[in-house]
């Protein structure tokens, strides 16, 4: 069980960095009013709960990062996607810590 919430949190920021660097699509999965109040320049916003019904939209990204407050909802957001099929996805915490490599 332990192993499981490490892995959902995982991520180093030489990973973050270099995605980022490399083009990938930052998913900012608060919502809407949290979005508002701040966010990564450029990150695209899509509430947790909106999630499994927009990612036709998230396919022609070669990587995903997912942020949030702090990193739970985040987590939640790189499960949901890795059971879409996805394979290119990293949890980058809080959006706070992916916009510090922006």
């Amino acid at each position: 069980m332990f192993s499981f919430i490490k892995n959902l949190f995982k991520s180093s920021s030489a990973d973050i960095a270099q995605l980022i660097k490399d083009g990938a699509a930052i998913i900012d999965v608060r919502s809407k009013t949290e979005f508002a109040a701040g966010h990564v320049k450029g990150s695209i916003n899509i509430p947790l709960d909106q999630l499994n019904a927009s990612t036709e939209k998230l396919k022609s990204y070669n990587y995903i990062i997912t942020c949030c407050r702090s990193g739970n909802r985040s987590g939640m957001a790189k499960n949901t996607l890795e059971s879409k099929g996805f394979r290119n996805v990293t949890n980058g915490g809080s959006w706070q810590n992916v916009n510090q490599y922006k």
